[in-house]
């Protein structure tokens, strides 16, 4: 069965308050575009299709204003309401139904990756379908994060925000796992917190012997954009590889077009949606670059 994906866009983003007050955290700006468009995006780079957003009831509305069915991308997107947030596992639960026994790929809408290997990684890890495969990343602040507790070179546990970290490695907010994801995850218990966590359902893999932990070296960034001083952090670095480079990161406009989901015509319809805008030019550059070859030719 093909590998769908999940992202994960409800909660109530408190810890950016007030700025979350009145709209939510995935629809807030990174640099030039809406945050929920960099894990989109991570996922169409795995070469998924079929994707689920999972959202506050009082916020669907405006993702799907923003994103609509996704056919603009050539995807097939499924709209999720999350009434209350009780864990990251509960999304395998929200999503039960749309997964339907298919392995998936969850990505929480608040992390951005980038890294130029970044698709081989993501499409390595597509292609285990028994098990799971998650990330870590090296980080200052582990005490905030599940964190992975190496014996050697071997996983010997995932701590959900331990305060006497036993490495600093982070599990990042993207999860590769099979399609017994949902029955595992009907069978943890809440923590303290009253929460299905996620590190509870990795735990489940790694005591069976079904878990990879990837690292992400140097030439990979990572941001999990929870907290002000990340959120802009994560907006210079998108700023610096746009204005350096004259590239973008995180556009799905792109992705599909260079996928192959969507033709030439189509990439100009969305130039010429976004108007006066860097981002349009962007695209229209993109049509007339003849090093940039679309998979559809």
């Amino acid at each position: 069965m093909k590998r769908k994906g999940i992202i994960l866009a409800g909660g109530s983003g408190t810890r950016l308050y007030p700025i979350t007050m009145a709209v939510s955290k995935q629809l807030l700006p990174i640099y030039d575009k809406p945050m929920i468009y960099y894990p989109l995006s991570v996922l169409m780079l795995a070469g998924i299709r079929e994707i689920a957003i999972i959202t506050t009831p009082q916020d669907q509305a405006q993702f799907q204003r923003l994103l609509g069915d996704g056919s603009q991308y050539g995807l097939d997107l499924t709209w999720i309401v999350q009434d209350s947030p009780d864990g990251l596992a509960q999304a395998y639960l929200l999503a039960e139904e749309f997964l339907d026994g298919a392995p998936s790929a969850m990505i929480l809408g608040d992390n951005i990756f980038f890294g130029h290997a970044l698709p081989e990684l993501l499409n390595a890890a597509n292609s285990h379908t028994e098990g799971g495969t998650v990330f870590a990343y090296r980080v200052a602040d582990p005490e905030r994060y599940g964190v992975v507790d190496f014996d050697g070179d071997k996983v010997r546990h995932i701590v959900e925000k331990p305060k006497n970290p036993p490495s600093r490695y982070a599990v990042t907010g993207l999860y590769f796992l099979d399609g017994d994801a949902p029955k595992r995850a009907r069978h943890i218990q809440p923590s303290e917190r009253g929460e299905l966590e996620i590190t509870t359902l990795l735990e489940t893999y790694l005591a069976d012997g079904l878990l990879n932990v990837q690292s992400l070296g140097r030439g990979f960034a990572w941001f999990d954009t929870g907290t002000h001083a990340s959120l802009l952090d994560a907006g210079n670095f998108v700023r610096t590889l746009t204005e350096r480079q004259g590239m973008q990161a995180g556009s799905p406009d792109e992705i599909a077009w260079l996928q192959g989901w969507i033709d030439s015509s189509i990439l100009a319809e969305r130039a010429e949606i976004f108007k006066k805008t860097q981002y349009a030019d962007y695209l229209r550059l993109l049509l007339e670059d003849k090093m940039m070859q679309p998979k559809n030719g």
